[in-house]
């Protein structure tokens, strides 16, 4: 894959902040420290008895493997290393599109398996190919949960805001100086797994040699998925100030505290996802963050300017994530936009609502057109 450089200044606009109230009270430190695997992402997914008749399964199981022949030609052979002749179980397969560099390949012996097929790539990255059903019900899924995910923001930022203010560097005032770099930067979480295997890195992988600190400006350059090179700063004197104490921990990583005991800790994606759990009280994660923001972005680009190109402006979107164009647009950008966008319905007139305070103007404008709407979800592809 070619490189691409992702050089942003991140968007240092204030966030909107709810009052306070006038009493903080005390809160539990973060709950216990979980890892996620790409198998675990299945685990914990919607029963596939509920999505068009989808059975689970996973690379476990008996399957399908790709091997070479005598000619060089790939065949299929199935777990008794017999070979596949079906036509329509090859045709199924040669639709996957797998990578021909790709190895350790096992396919879903079933047409209606929820995943389809997994592979390794020239880097042992764990790739992924869904059923296309399972993929937009997954998709459905986050977008519906969307307008709630912003409903919830004022509530998210107001304890973040309460746990900046925290004397010292306690976990929660480490978490809530990493939530608050994520909704700035739009960085990806971060996986222990990638920055160890595959020397990509995200927000909570990042070590003390990714980030420079001068005066009230951060500079974070590092490696993300996908080979991405990025180059982000983040003009913030308090945010500074905070990062340059972290960076005063011993030890690689950039977010650590020390805990009641006196021992460095590292702050990980799971705990970064339970500490806004706790503070909205819902089911939402970092991965909303991005979700949200490219949506909010693409209505304002279009609600804005109603002649714009569309590939034009999810282009304009994707350099914010760092994601490719047809990554955005399938898979961050919510389908009711573009929807409204080609019926000429998108609400360009008229002025924003005035709550939920909290919230930016764009924010409320794209929270109350996403109240009138249905859609549905849509997209496929091979996924880390």
């Amino acid at each position: 894959m070619t490189l691409n450089l992702a050089t942003r200044v991140a968007d240092t606009s204030p966030t909107p902040r709810a009052k306070p109230r006038s009493t903080a009270q005390k809160r539990r430190p973060n709950a216990t420290k979980r890892t996620t695997t790409p198998a675990d992402k299945t685990a914990t997914a919607p029963p596939c008895e509920s999505i068009k008749g989808l059975v689970y399964c996973d690379d476990r199981g008996p399957g399908l493997r790709r091997v070479r022949g005598k000619d060089g030609e790939f065949q299929y052979v199935d777990a008794d290393g017999r070979r596949v002749h079906d036509e329509a179980t090859l045709a199924r397969i040669r639709a996957l599109a797998i990578p021909p560099a790709y190895e350790d390949v096992w396919i879903c012996p079933m047409e209606n398996g929820h995943i389809q097929a997994t592979a390794r790539d020239a880097r042992g990255r764990k790739q992924y190919r869904y059923h296309p059903e399972w993929t937009a019900n997954r998709n459905a899924n986050k977008f519906q949960q969307l307008a709630l995910f912003g409903a919830s923001l004022p509530r998210i930022r107001r304890r973040v805001q309460q746990d900046l203010a925290r004397p010292g560097l306690p976990p929660e005032r480490v978490l809530a100086l990493v939530v608050t770099l994520l909704e700035r930067t739009l960085i990806r979480i971060g996986s222990d797994e990638y920055a160890r295997q595959n020397r990509s890195y995200g927000l909570t992988t990042l070590s003390r040699r990714h980030t420079k600190v001068d005066g009230s400006q951060i500079r974070l350059t590092f490696t993300g998925k996908s080979g991405v090179a990025h180059d982000i700063t983040v003009r913030d004197r308090r945010l500074a100030r905070l990062v340059r104490q972290c960076m005063e921990i011993p030890g690689q990583r950039l977010f650590q505290y020390r805990d009641e005991s006196g021992q460095r800790r590292a702050v990980d994606s799971s705990m970064v996802n339970d500490y806004l759990r706790a503070a909205c009280a819902q089911d939402f994660t970092a991965k909303h963050y991005r979700t949200w923001a490219a949506s909010v972005y693409a209505f304002d680009l279009l609600r804005s300017n109603p002649q714009a190109s569309v590939p034009e402006v999810i282009k304009t979107v994707a350099s914010r994530l760092a994601n490719t164009p047809s990554v955005c647009r399938n898979c961050y950008v919510h389908p009711s936009v573009l929807e409204a966008h080609a019926a000429a319905a998108l609400p360009c007139k008229g002025s924003a609502p005035r709550s939920p305070k909290g919230l930016s103007v764009a924010e409320r404008r794209f929270l109350a057109f996403l109240a009138n709407q249905t859609f549905s979800g849509s997209g496929s592809g091979m996924t880390t």
